[in-house]
């Protein structure tokens, strides 16, 4: 199969799952997203939506926010980890969207990611879902089945986002991005993953990891080999 029948299967297959793919991490505007895209960093979006509503209900603005100290934010943010850092980050991204932004979320790549806090992957997610612009944005999901797929080396994020914007049509680009999560968390996981669940990769696999799927096989098709 060609990369690009590859493409053609994936992008079919994933329509067909998952026609509708909601933003997971609940937000109302640019600025209550960028703050959510920031608390992710290394923490799931669910424990972000357990935390957010808390965060939002005190500061759900920059103006409120920058009112803030590092402290107050770090005591409601603590659960997600990395608290330091994310606190300093959203305080003083939210002072300096007030002083050169006049209090609005910028909408550009180089302006979002001079923010604190703020790296590529982050204002990729802002671009895509707040201002619809298109986007790759590639979290560790993306990056792990775009090499299970075949379609990228795995050797850096840079490369992974660099191949799936190559290969898949731009117009696609933001929903895409979140059918491939979506399928990732549901049928192809990094721990537990089981091949036989995994209809894309068994479909358009790299020969190496399905190779390996086989040599080890999930303990359901064990035990129905031994009977």
């Amino acid at each position: 199969m060609t990369k690009a029948e590859k493409v053609e299967y994936i992008i079919q297959t994933l329509e067909e799952l998952f026609p509708e793919v909601p933003i997971p991490l609940n937000h109302k505007d640019a600025y209550t997203l960028l703050v959510a895209v920031v608390l992710s960093a290394q923490c799931t979006d669910e424990r972000v939506n357990n935390i957010t509503p808390a965060l939002f209900n005190v500061a759900d603005n920059p103006y409120d926010m920058a009112r803030l100290s590092v402290e107050d934010i770090a005591a409601i943010i603590r659960p997600c980890g990395l608290t330091p850092m994310k606190s300093k980050g959203i305080k003083h991204l939210s002072e300096i969207i007030i002083e050169k932004h006049q209090g609005q979320v910028p909408d550009s790549f180089e302006e979002l990611e001079a923010l604190p806090a703020v790296g590529h992957k982050t204002a990729s997610v802002v671009m895509s879902q707040a201002f619809d612009y298109p986007s790759f944005p590639v979290d560790t999901h993306i990056h792990r089945l775009l090499y299970r797929w075949g379609l990228s080396n795995g050797k850096s994020v840079v490369q992974t986002e660099r191949d799936a914007k190559r290969l898949f049509p731009r117009e696609l680009w933001n929903k895409l991005h979140l059918q491939i999560i979506y399928y990732a968390r549901k049928y192809s996981p990094a721990r537990g993953w089981k091949l036989e669940q995994d209809v894309i990769t068994r479909t358009v696999g790299r020969k190496s990891v399905l190779k390996e799927a086989l040599k080890n096989p999930s303990p359901a098709k064990s035990k129905k080999r031994s009977v």
